[in-house]
């Protein structure tokens, strides 16, 4: 076999790489777009970092996504005057979907002459990401455990020392009678929360189907713009292609009212906005506790805010139980969202700065196993 016949066998023998594959495995933006602006390519982080489908990125100019005098817009402009390849550090970018943080920008045509130009955004890490995205998975179980032990190490004794307060009240005089009203009225009073915490203890299987997510939403909209979310501003931004959930239809308008309450909650009485969005998102997958198996959670679903922010001191502890900001809060609402979440399987994470904080739920559609 001649030399050239054994290169070319070689190279037979190679597997195809294709290059979206390989793009879309990166963390970081990856954007492509013509000499026009407009974006001929998007891999999936950057589909994450704007919040946004790529069915309805691909067409559109860059700057409708940036501002028209964002650093980034006035790079891709240089590289496509001049041909070259840049890199620009410690870019700031401030939008409602991106919030406000600082990113590396590289910027080069794709290829000699070419007509289009990659531009790469480089985020925060990575790292700090996971580690929001994992820490409503250890709140869900702590408070798990402490709603079982509370069922059962604190609520039977309640009930004997409220019968014996009552037994004491038939004979003592008027003046110790406050104090006899007082045991009771007190244990009634940690009875409630006993109970209030007892949802969390239960460990039985969802009842799960196919949700349309839309519906969800609209319904929580509904409900929280007749009552506790009236007068305040809601902004829809639905991707129409969204497969259905794979979840409990029930269970996901508690978790979406719990969190439209809380937004409502936080923005300011003059101006308030709440942003309801979806998004279809490629390769995030979780491991499933006790088996080798990952769980693809593709199905993003945000809510977003414009009031003051979380405080940081709040953040690491934000999904465990009885941890508030609220006057006469008990603190469960979003321990109750990280348990039905991590009894979907999913994922919660959060962004939070000044009037913009984000909660992103991220769930599994129907038929996952067979649609990949």
């Amino acid at each position: 076999m001649g030399r050239r016949t054994l290169a070319w066998a070689k190279r037979a023998a190679r597997p195809e790489i294709e290059p979206a594959a390989i793009l879309a495995t990166l963390a970081d933006p990856v954007l492509v777009v013509d000499q026009d602006g407009a974006m001929r390519y998007v891999n999936p982080a950057a589909e994450q970092f704007f919040d946004m489908g790529l069915a309805t990125m691909l067409g559109r100019r860059l700057d409708s996504l940036l501002p028209a005098d964002s650093p980034v817009c006035a790079l891709v402009a240089k590289v496509q005057a001049t041909g070259g390849r840049m890199v620009e550090h410690g870019v700031g970018l401030d939008t409602p979907r991106t919030g406000a943080q600082f990113v590396t920008v590289q910027a080069g045509p794709l290829g000699e002459g070419a007509s289009l130009f990659v531009v790469v955004l480089q985020p925060r890490s990575i790292v700090d990401r996971i580690d929001h995205q994992l820490t409503h998975r250890g709140a869900a179980r702590s408070v798990s455990a402490m709603a079982a032990m509370l069922a059962h190490e604190v609520k039977n004794p309640l009930s004997g020392i409220r019968g014996a307060a009552q037994l004491l009240e038939q004979n003592v005089g008027e003046a110790d009678r406050e104090l006899t009203r007082l045991i009771c009225d007190e244990t009634d009073r940690i009875c409630a929360l006993v109970d209030r915490m007892e949802v969390f203890s239960d460990s039985r299987p969802l009842q799960r189907g196919a949700v349309n997510i839309h519906e969800v939403l609209e319904h929580v909209r509904r409900l929280a713009e007749s009552g506790f979310a009236r007068g305040i501003r809601f902004s829809e931004l639905y991707d129409p292609s969204l497969p259905p959930v794979f979840g409990n239809r029930d269970m996901l308008v508690q978790v979406f009212l719990n969190l439209v309450k809380n937004a409502a909650e936080a923005v300011p009485d003059q101006g308030g906005e709440i942003v309801l969005s979806t998004a279809y998102q490629h390769g995030v997958r979780l491991a499933v506790t006790g088996s080798d198996s990952r769980q693809h959670l593709p199905l993003v679903i945000s809510v977003q805010d414009n009031g003051a922010g979380i405080p940081e001191a709040l953040r690491e502890h934000l999904f465990d139980p009885f941890v508030t900001t609220k006057h006469g809060g008990k603190g469960l609402g979003l321990a109750l969202v990280a348990k039905i979440v991590d009894d979907h399987g999913g994922l919660i994470e959060f962004d939070s700065l000044p009037r913009r904080t984000v909660f992103r739920v991220k769930l599994p559609m129907v038929d996952q196993e067979e649609a990949f």
